[in-house]
């Protein structure tokens, strides 16, 4: 394979995949992964690709993300309360997952001091959680979004592929009935895939106004979601709907 056709293969994993690891290219490309590292430097240089540790990214829409700062204005009541809710469910010893979500913050604010191992691609997350100091936190790494303060990326994915968690706590932009969860953000929403696949029980929560809102790209059907905790907002509809796909639904009261 000559660099022009290489290159064109690298663009192409890429493109199609959203992001690529430098190992997986260099068995693609039967090349050595020094001459991939080379590669992927010439093509960011030309504007084809973004680096990150470890592989490298698709340029393109799915790199815009709400600030955290303003996220943590928005529905804070109703997220509060799903937080102190999604608590409850979290007992000794358990192996959780958060995300980058204000959601799951609050969620690190208000669980108690108790043995737990936690795994998270926030770093307001872990360092809340680094105040108690019975709970054991592994952060993915990966490549830092200043504007959500999370690690996404092919070295975050690649980490959480390591781990096996009981219960998976995850946000989302969007909760559509037909059209399943969904995220603002392509690499936040890979992230999340990997959370939800790694968890014996996935628990969605999400307060009304993520719901009739399809966002940029899909996390996973709800068919994968086991529990949903939503405030009162949500419409009584869309509540028996989802009991009816056999979702335990929790709405909490006003």
């Amino acid at each position: 394979m000559i660099v022009a056709e290489r290159h064109q293969h690298i663009l192409r994993m890429v493109n199609e995949k959203g992001s690529v690891r430098v190992t997986e290219l260099s068995q693609s490309c039967n090349v050595t992964e020094e001459t991939i590292r080379r590669d992927l430097d010439r093509l960011e240089g030309a504007g084809r690709l973004q680096r990150s540790y470890g592989g490298a990214i698709r340029i393109g829409p799915q790199t815009h993300e709400t600030s955290y700062l303003l996220r943590e204005t928005v529905h804070v009541a109703e997220k509060q309360l799903i937080a102190v809710e999604a608590a409850k469910f979290v007992a000794p010893n358990d192996r959780i997952v958060l995300d980058a979500s204000t959601t799951a913050w609050h969620l690190a604010v208000q669980l108690p001091d108790i043995p737990l191992t936690v795994l998270t691609n926030s770093l307001k997350v872990a360092f809340v959680l680094s105040e108690k100091k019975n709970v054991v936190v592994i952060s993915t790494g990966g490549m830092l979004v200043p504007n959500s303060l999370s690690f996404v990326g092919p070295l975050a994915e690649q980490s959480l592929e390591e781990y096996h968690v009981d219960k998976a706590f995850i946000s989302c932009k969007g909760a559509h009935m037909e059209r399943g969860i969904s995220e603002s953000n392509e690499l936040q929403a890979r992230v999340k895939r990997k959370m939800i696949g790694m968890a014996e029980q996935v628990y969605l929560l999400a307060d009304y106004s993520k719901f009739n809102t399809q966002a940029f790209m899909t996390i996973t059907s709800w068919d994968r979601i086991d529990r949903l905790i939503t405030d009162a907002e949500t419409s009584a509809e869309d509540v028996q709907q989802l009991r009816r796909r056999s979702i335990e639904v929790i709405q909490l009261k006003e």
